[in-house]
């Protein structure tokens, strides 16, 4: 008999995980995204295509995963705020406007090409899901 079962305490479990492959993808085979600007803050919103791509962007697309993108532009602080029914998010970067569009002297002084950086960023599916994700042009390489 298994003192640990006579006790009542539950056997430990050990669990067999099995690797499961993943690949990379760019977040723009998954969404789209939209940028807009208030003084020296940017807003990114990613939107997902579906509800599964959704839920690959809310678990890997963080706050410190964008600041950490966004780390040449220094942000202050990054906050995400999700809209699960939208299947969407939206980022809000303090200080990456280098004061915003009156001060700034950058050739993006609104921000407005965050979003397709924000869209180069890359993250983990199943290969399943990556073969029912919309094909962009050039982004494979084509049949032999």
């Amino acid at each position: 008999m298994n003192p640990a079962t006579a006790s009542g305490a539950a056997a430990p479990h050990t669990e067999s995980r099995v690797a499961v492959p993943r690949v990379a993808v760019p977040l723009y085979r998954l969404g789209h995204s939209r940028s807009g600007d208030k003084g020296d803050i940017s807003n990114l919103s990613l939107i997902a295509w579906d509800p599964e791509c959704h839920a690959v962007l809310a678990e890997q697309v963080t706050e410190a995963r964008v600041a950490a993108w966004f780390a040449y532009r220094h942000p202050v602080r990054v906050t995400r705020y999700l809209l699960p029914t939208l299947h969407a998010m939206n980022f809000v970067l303090e200080g990456v406007l280098d004061g915003g569009v009156n001060d700034a002297l950058n050739l993006d002084a609104h921000g407005k090409s965050l979003s397709f950086r924000l869209l180069d960023m890359t993250v983990l599916v199943s290969p399943a899901l990556a073969d029912r994700l919309p094909d962009i042009p050039g982004d494979r390489p084509a049949p032999a």
